[in-house]
């Protein structure tokens, strides 16, 4: 499967045998599993980890799973999570008042593997087919993930939340603690928003504690930073943290622009899921060609749409020792979205002044290329329902 981009599952079971077994199922089937073995550290766990679906025994020994699931329901951090509640018992009765409590499916022990599969299979679309509704009705997110360093990443995910910004409220950021070179182009040394957030527990991250850490720029643009202390860069990142930090910008914003640093890594793996469009960002030249193909390889073999995905490649330089374009696209086996032509000194004057390049000089060639950017990446998010997880 590659990079596991499975959907997180967590099992509450008192009966220790049911929960290997029931795990061990689910992991042959691709889910990244969690469990907990009582109810109040199934609520823990949910709130903590915010898995994308509740597998809940109804019989437990410090409060039974309707009790569980009424308060799942009750906290606006679980109140969304799809819950199967899972019991011994087959009494209508005991159905009704699962489904009363919030219960979106119900088995019996012992249940087939197969059924098992079917129903958490069948709940998991409806959970992602009506995240990507909410996304669609929301804004558009995009990430911008470069196929190596230093190919221009932070300056397109920069260049295209400004022209979004143009049309509604948008929030640019950068998930990268210890190399925010963001905050300096926007003449924000000191920003750490984004950084005091990780440092969090996910059931700490809401929209009340995102909105304190967002720093304002005179382009409109809010923007929620990484920091610049090289300490920064050995931070131990909870991806739960990270992924409910995402959710977050995407209730403060219409669109939210985020810059996911170069290459693939388990915390980049599990973003990627949170997504509309993923942009990855490549340069003209072999090596970086190469190491995009690969990197697209691997996030398609991890469930990424291909048509969620689209390759920006920027010409930094006026050179003819470069591949063409056309080789370019038949290495990648992929359609180039753009290509950003060479503008060094814009974007050198477009630093110094601490704005976006596509403001400081909004009728240049390179400005009207990322307009264009921005105007496909919206209409794509549309056609597609929102979402990059296959």
């Amino acid at each position: 499967r590659g990079w596991d981009m499975g959907e997180k599952i967590l099992i509450v079971d008192d009966d220790i045998d049911s929960l290997k077994l029931i795990g061990l199922m689910l992991q042959r089937q691709g889910y990244e599993i969690a469990a907990a073995s009582a109810g109040g550290q199934a609520i823990t766990k949910a709130a903590q980890e915010h898995p994308d679906l509740i597998i809940l025994d109804v019989m437990m020994p410090d409060m039974d799973g309707f009790e569980v699931c009424r308060r799942l329901r009750a906290d606006p951090n679980t109140v969304g999570i799809p819950i199967i509640m899972f019991t011994a018992k087959t009494l209508v009765d005991d159905k009704v008042t699962g489904f009363e409590a919030g219960a979106d499916d119900y088995l019996t022990k012992p249940t087939h593997p197969a059924e098992l599969a079917s129903r958490v299979k069948a709940i998991l679309a409806r959970s992602a087919a009506q995240r990507h509704t909410a996304a669609s009705d929301s804004g558009l997110m995009i990430g911008f993930l470069g196929a190596k360093g230093g190919v221009g990443t932070t300056t397109i995910a920069l260049s295209v939340a400004a022209m979004l910004g143009q049309k509604g409220p948008t929030i640019v950021s950068d998930i990268r603690p210890g190399q925010g070179s963001m905050g300096l182009m926007l003449g924000m040394a000191r920003a750490t928003g984004m950084t005091n957030l990780l440092a969090r527990q996910a059931a700490e991250i809401n929209a009340r504690t995102i909105e304190a850490e967002l720093s304002p720029h005179p382009s409109g643009l809010r923007a929620l930073l990484s920091s610049i202390r090289p300490k920064d860069t050995q931070m131990n990142v909870n991806p739960d943290t990270a992924v409910a930090i995402l959710k977050g910008m995407r209730s403060l914003a219409r669109n939210v622009s985020v810059d996911l640093g170069s290459g693939l890594t388990r915390q980049t793996a599990r973003l990627v899921k949170e997504i509309d469009q993923l942009v990855v960002i490549v340069e003209p030249f072999r090596v970086t060609l190469n190491m995009a193909r690969e990197l697209l390889k691997e996030l398609e073999a991890s469930g990424l749409n291909k048509v969620r995905a689209s390759i920006v490649l920027v010409n930094r330089t006026q050179s003819t020792l470069q591949v063409p374009w056309q080789e370019a696209e038949q290495l990648l086996g992929h359609d180039m979205l753009s290509i950003v032509s060479p503008a060094p000194e814009l974007a050198f004057q477009a630093v110094e002044a601490n704005t976006p390049m596509v403001l400081y000089q909004p009728t240049s060639v390179v400005a009207t290329q990322i307009g264009k950017i921005a105007e496909e990446l919206s209409t794509r998010s549309a056609s597609a329902g929102g979402g990059v997880a296959a």
